[in-house]
Order: structure tokens, then sequence, then C-alpha cells
């Protein structure tokens, strides 16, 4: 039986498990957290209709907006360690992306000024939130920053985590360059091919890469930050063919990205910059001349590119002190 057989078997298994204990079927996007008292307690999953997508996103807490935008291979639940910190003080929504996660649909395209366009609409008009604190990681950093961009008055702070921003610091072709896994994901149709019967194998080989020490920073380390269950819930989303070429897509659309980021108009909402350990610099400068209100700009001691994996309470602290400040 292949891996991608095996881990459908085990996801199904874990349905059933759940389904027998409590009498109720346990819906494919709950049950990472099924057995979480603190996430019925505080969090609940919702879905809503976006041009043409059916978006999911996770919400809960009290107090003023935090939006929580993920990048790949990642969904809604790379935050989930740091959700309970934030929702104690804050209403937290954390949102699957287009084509990505448990929403279902395909955006019109996966340029990031396009899906900051879905989730602005998602949280300014299907959930009324004008003021949002919006904070993005990877990929959905380029999304948060495009929010910000196109809608200022919507958005009363940003968050930018660990992404050199595409754009005029940062042509198309030497973000490629920048890693062998950007060049690869960006070929049409090559990952899908690649990658499609093993994906929980790839992503399980991918995460200790650009960890801390892994051989994407210069190291030998093989370590990941992520359990078995986090591989699993990740693998269960990207094993779907069209989430994982919307994946990929993210990728192949870095030549509209830099022209979009070019275009763009500098935001001066205040902005927290968290980074992988001795990268600070470099993202910073990538972002020259878009973010022209960085408040805070750090290293994420200990830290590769998974920030919030990799030093939880490090990241929490600089959000709750950069959001109630």
């Amino acid at each position: 039986m292949g891996v991608t057989a095996v881990a459908t078997v085990l996801a199904l298994s874990a349905a059933a498990c759940a389904t027998e204990a409590t009498g109720e079927e346990v819906p494919p996007y709950a049950v990472a957290t099924k057995d979480d008292p603190a996430f019925d307690k505080t969090f609940r999953h919702e879905f809503a209709d976006v041009d043409g997508v059916r978006m999911h996103y996770v919400a809960g807490g009290s107090g003023t907006p935090v939006v929580l935008i993920h990048g790949w291979p990642q969904s809604w639940y790379g935050w989930w360690e740091i959700m309970p910190a934030l929702a104690e003080k804050h209403t937290v929504y954390a949102v699957d992306l287009p084509g990505l996660g448990d929403s279902t649909g395909s955006p019109s395209d996966y340029s990031k000024a396009t899906l900051a366009r879905y989730v602005h609409t998602l949280v300014a008009d299907r959930l009324g939130v004008r003021d949002a604190h919006v904070i993005g990681h990877d990929f959905g950093a380029a999304v948060a920053f495009h929010y910000a961009s196109q809608f200022p008055a919507d958005t009363a702070s940003l968050g930018y985590l660990d992404l050199p921003l595409p754009g005029p610091a940062v042509d198309a072709a030497t973000y490629r360059s920048m890693s062998w896994h950007i060049a690869f994901h960006s070929q049409p149709g090559v990952p899908e091919a690649m990658v499609g019967d093993e994906v929980r194998d790839y992503l399980a080989l991918f995460f200790p890469q650009v960890s801390y020490g892994g051989t994407a920073f210069g190291g030998t380390s093989r370590r990941s930050p992520f359990t078995d269950a986090e591989i699993d819930e990740y693998a269960r989303t990207y094993t779907r063919p069209e989430n994982l070429a919307g994946g990929f897509e993210l990728y192949r659309a870095l030549d509209q990205d830099v022209r979009d980021s070019a275009a763009a108009a500098p935001t001066p909402v205040p902005a927290l910059l968290l980074t992988a350990q001795g990268q600070v610099e470099p993202v910073r400068a990538s972002t020259a001349g878009r973010l022209t209100n960085i408040v805070r700009a750090v290293d994420v001691p200990g830290a590769g590119h998974w920030l919030v994996e990799e030093n939880p309470r490090f990241v929490t602290a600089e959000l709750l002190a950069f959001l109630d400040d």
C-alpha cells in the first residue's frame, strides 16, 4: 500500500474511532482538534462563501480582531499552538487561503494581491471586521502586506513573518534561485507528478530542511519541529490533488507577485517583522520602500523558517506585546 493510501486509511480510521466514541461523525476538518477540549471551549470552525470559494476559518476569543494567514505547506493549523494565548485578549480568525486547507474552490489566481482581496472580503464584508491586526507567515506574509497596502483603512497593524518579499528588491528569477524548492515548485506540472503519490513523505523530508540548522540554512540537521500528528494534518489537506496544485501555484505566481509588489502602495500601518535567526536584515531589505512603519524587527532565537513551531513562546510574547502596544 502506498504512503498516500496509508495516510488516507489512518485519517479515515481516526474519524471512525471518533464516531464510535461520540456517536457523531467528525468532519475531516475537525479531526485534528477533536481530542482537545480547549478547542471546543474557545474556538469554532466556520465557512463563508467568497467569490466562488467556500473559505474555511477558525474563530475564537474576544477583544480586538487578529487575522492569521498561513503559508506553504500549511493551513490555519500552523497557528494552533499560539492561538489560545492570543485569544485571551483578542478575537482570533485563522484563515485557510482559497484553494488550500479546508477551503474549497479555486481563486481567480494565486497572486498574493488577489488572495489578499479574498481574505479582505471574508474579514471585512462577511465578518464585518474593519480594524483587523493582520499577521501572515511565509507567503501569508505577502498576502498580509497586500491586505494592508490595498485596504489600509481596514488594517490596524501588520505582522510580517519570515518571507523575503517578492518585488523591487528581489525579482522573480532571483527569488527562484534562492532555494531548490522554489525553483522546483515553480515548474508547471512537474512537482505534482513527482510529489502527488508521496505527499506525506515529501513534507516530512521538507520540514527539517528549512528548520533551524537545516540544509537550507547551511547546516546538516535533520530534526523536524513538527509532530507526526501535525504532519498528518497537513498531508490530509495537501493529498487532495487540487490543494497540492494550489500550493504550487503560490510559487508559480512569483512573476505576478513581483509586478504587484512593485505597483503596490507602500503601507504606513505599524508593522512587526519576525524572521528566522540571522535573517532579519535580508528580509528587512526585501521590504524596503513597502513597509514604511516597521516598529520592531527581530530574529526569533533558535528558529529557522517555522517560527511558531520552533520558538512558540518567543513568537507569542512578541505578538502580544505588539498587539497590545
